[in-house]
């Protein structure tokens, strides 16, 4: 499952994740696409809180000049 948060400042994209971990059982990895920097910080402190688990980061580099696109992925826990 992918959550597309491009674009989206916080606290938007660990909202996105959150409504779409809502109804997907533990053990799904998701994974964030955000340009927001924050996300790579906030991402993993939901995940922590909430019982599940950061499996992944990495950032790429759009274009000249682009925003870097940071694509965080975490595996659900039991209490999603």
């Amino acid at each position: 499952m992918v959550v597309d948060a491009r674009g989206l400042r916080c606290p938007l994209p660990v909202i996105r994740l959150a409504a779409a971990a809502r109804d997907l059982p533990a053990g799904t990895l998701v994974t964030v696409l955000s340009t927001d920097p924050a996300a790579r910080h906030d991402v993993p402190a939901w995940a922590r809180m909430r019982g599940h688990t950061t499996v992944g980061e990495d950032g790429e580099a759009q274009g000249a000049g682009g925003a870097t696109t940071w694509s965080i992925t975490v595996r659900l826990g039991t209490s999603a």
